[in-house]
């Protein structure tokens, strides 16, 4: 079945008891969590790096960058490996969710903007968000989640580490 012009695909996923989503063209895969090799004097968010197939992968603890509480580990608890566009490059990542549901459409005249008020997150980290019979699913922007200097460096982070290792 073909998905209409009006319609973009994105893979939901939660962090503590909210419901997330991103675009499921940045989604590389999905994996089974597995701790991270640790990085010194890193940001408190990065997990540490885990090789993907050959390659560094910096982990992110999501709801740390969100300003939420450190996750914890279940049989549930996954990375989502993700391609973001930043800077003209790709930056690959890893993000930790507590569980991830599912790959779902959403309609483009469904997405409402990002509210100002009454949400515990920066809203420039909110593309939009999407009413739904069990609650809002937010929909991160993760050109601005992850374009500050500390996380553009993660990249250089990932290349040296290997090089040394």
């Amino acid at each position: 079945m073909a998905i209409a012009a009006t319609e973009s695909q994105y893979v939901t996923f939660s962090l503590e008891n909210e419901c997330f989503a991103v675009p499921v063209e940045v989604v590389r895969e999905i994996l089974d969590h597995e701790d991270p090799f640790r990085i010194p004097h890193g940001p408190s968010y990065l997990l540490g790096l885990r090789d993907v197939r050959g390659h560094g992968v910096p982990v992110i603890d999501l709801r740390l960058r969100l300003g939420m509480s450190r996750t914890e580990k279940t049989p549930h608890t996954r990375i989502l490996v993700i391609d973001v566009p930043i800077d003209g490059r790709s930056l690959s990542l890893g993000l930790v969710a507590d569980r991830v549901f599912e790959v779902t459409s959403f309609r483009h005249d469904a997405i409402e903007a990002a509210p100002d008020i009454g949400i515990r997150w920066p809203s420039d980290y909110i593309a939009g968000v999407v009413r739904r019979t069990e609650g809002f699913v937010v929909i991160v922007n993760l050109a601005k989640l992850f374009s500050g200097t500390d996380v553009r460096s993660l990249g250089s982070v990932a290349a040296s580490s290997l090089e040394h290792a």
